[in-house]
């Protein structure tokens, strides 16, 4: 890799930008891909649209032609607000499966309990907190609290930002008042529908660990949903 490639993806990595480095084994020549091309490879625009499907579905690989795509993707995040019996144990699940985790919460005690002792958590008001956490497109935020006073700061940061899951815990009636308090906050029918209330797939889950499972499950459907 030459070094004004190396800069440009140290860059591009700072910023948490997907991107993908294309090499020609053949030749040694590279491209690096994001919206914009740069090196000295140049790519057609059939392989261009194909290394961008990389980008999105986070798969490296070689494609025809001898080109070797190499996919920088950040990596995804949960942000959960509310240290409550849910976030017990979803957190751990979502580790699991790969998610950098962080709980928001302003009770310290909650935080730093049981199985969210050891989980990366913010002890401050979702107002100020998301500020902190910056959600982008590989971002999944959730509310679990039920208190409008930390569901709604955090949900409306969410909705100003690119994360690609948004879900908030709920009845159709909570989320319903929700909604209105939202839309008296200035966001559109269009913009809050992003949200996914009541969160979680419908699979009749009544447990703490249920309901858990079925969020982590839609979160990842829709990740997988939108790099397909």
């Amino acid at each position: 890799m030459n070094l004004d490639n190396l800069k440009q993806l140290s860059s591009l990595r700072a910023r948490k930008q997907p991107c993908a480095l294309v090499t020609d084994t053949q030749s040694g020549k590279q491209a690096l891909v994001t919206d914009s091309v740069v090196g000295d490879l140049e790519l057609a625009p059939a392989i261009l649209d194909t290394v961008r499907a990389r980008i999105a579905s986070d798969r490296s690989g070689v494609l025809d032609g001898g080109l070797f795509v190499r996919v920088y993707s950040p990596p995804t995040r949960m942000i959960i607000i509310g240290a409550v019996h849910i976030a017990q144990a979803l957190a751990p699940m979502a580790q699991l499966a790969g998610f950098d985790v962080t709980v928001i919460d302003p009770r310290e005690a909650f935080v730093r309990s049981g199985n969210l002792a050891n989980v990366a958590a913010i002890i401050d008001w979702p107002d100020d907190a998301m500020e902190k956490v910056q959600p982008d497109m590989r971002t999944a935020v959730v509310t679990l609290t039920h208190d409008p006073k930390l569901d709604d700061p955090a949900l409306c940061a969410a909705l100003r930002s690119p994360a690609f899951y948004i879900g908030a815990l709920g009845s159709r009636k909570t989320h319903a008042k929700r909604l209105d308090r939202l839309k008296d906050a200035g966001f559109s029918a269009a913009v809050t529908a992003r949200i996914h209330g009541p969160v979680g797939l419908d699979i009749d889950a009544s447990s703490p660990a249920e309901i858990a499972v079925s969020i982590l499950a839609q979160v990842i459907a829709v990740l997988r949903a939108e790099a397909a």
